[in-house]
């Protein structure tokens, strides 16, 4: 870490400077000789610090001069390395380049290889179909001898040729035609195969229909039996309502014959609607539960039911 120059200073003056003078030097010396000695002193010191600094600023000097040096030698050391790192990388772009051309080189070598390979084969193939033609022509001879003398017996033909494009054409015909028989053969079978799955249908069809009437029928006859049981009921409920109905009539005329028969023996009669036969039910049991009077006695009432 630097020292800044002025406690650098400091620090050397006091250093130069004698430690503190003793007391009894203070009475020996007068003051003149004392101050002189100081002066002299601060001269001495002023001096070494001079020859210090002198000796601190070459010193630095030199440092500067060496810290250049080495500044300038890693420029040097960084050039050198850029240098190298760029021989480097073009050494490898070039090694590189190389290992591509080298690589490409066997491609190509290999292509032309493996074309020279296919090129042989070709040519095996093409020789082996040479002979093969041959030896069919050579089999085809005596055909194409019996076609020249057919020809010579139907005059409508110039050449062979065309003979074999007639022959190819009516070899062409018969296989249409029998792709259109196959065809209809296959579609008479599918209208076979729906019709009977249409008659299947229609039976199955049938069938489910005869169930769903014998279902229907057995249903109507269920509805039947429930309609006759309910019309009995029916009948029983109106009969027996027709019999409720004359026995309320007979209580109702009962009830209304007691009531005028109360009302009768008494001096005023209570005014009811003919139809509240409760009113008259209640008017005829307080008369029976009230004391007999000499007019009538409820035993008059109940003598004869007969002729209520």
């Amino acid at each position: 870490m630097a020292v800044p120059w002025e406690e650098y200073f400091r620090l050397a003056l006091q250093e130069k400077l004698p430690a503190k003078i003793p007391e009894q030097s203070v009475d020996h010396f007068p003051p003149v000789l004392r101050l002189l000695e100081k002066r002299q002193e601060l001269i001495d010191a002023d001096r070494g610090l001079q020859a210090q600094k002198e000796v601190f600023q070459t010193t630095r000097a030199a440092l500067k001069e060496r810290w250049e040096q080495l500044e300038q030698k890693e420029q040097e050391l960084k050039g050198s390395f850029v240098r190298f790192d760029k021989f480097l990388q073009d050494t490898e772009a070039r090694r590189s380049r190389a290992l591509r051309r080298a690589a490409q080189e066997r491609l190509q070598a290999d292509r032309r290889e493996a074309e020279a390979l296919r090129l042989r084969a070709q040519v095996e193939e093409l020789q082996r179909e040479r002979a093969r033609l041959r030896c069919r022509l050579e089999r085809l001879e005596p055909c194409a001898r019996l076609l020249g003398r057919v020809l010579e017996q139907l005059p409508e033909f110039q050449e062979v040729p065309e003979l074999v494009a007639r022959f190819d054409g009516l070899v062409d015909m018969q296989a249409a035609l029998r792709l259109t028989e196959r065809q209809r053969l296959a579609e008479l079978e599918e209208a076979r195969a729906r019709l009977q799955r249409l008659r299947d249908a229609g039976q199955s069809e049938l069938l489910g229909q005869g169930q769903r009437r014998v279902q229907l029928l057995e249903r109507l006859e269920a509805a039947r039996e429930r309609t006759l049981r309910w019309e009995s009921k029916w009948i029983q409920i109106q009969n027996t309502g027709a019999e409720k109905t004359l026995l309320l009539g007979r209580t109702r005329m009962a009830a209304l014959n007691l009531f005028q028969l109360v009302c009768r023996h008494k001096t005023h009669p209570p005014a009811l609607d003919i139809e509240d036969t409760e009113g008259q039910l209640e008017q005829v049991s307080s008369l029976l539960t009230c004391p007999p009077t000499p007019r009538f006695r409820a035993s008059q009432c109940l003598k004869s039911p007969g002729s209520v």
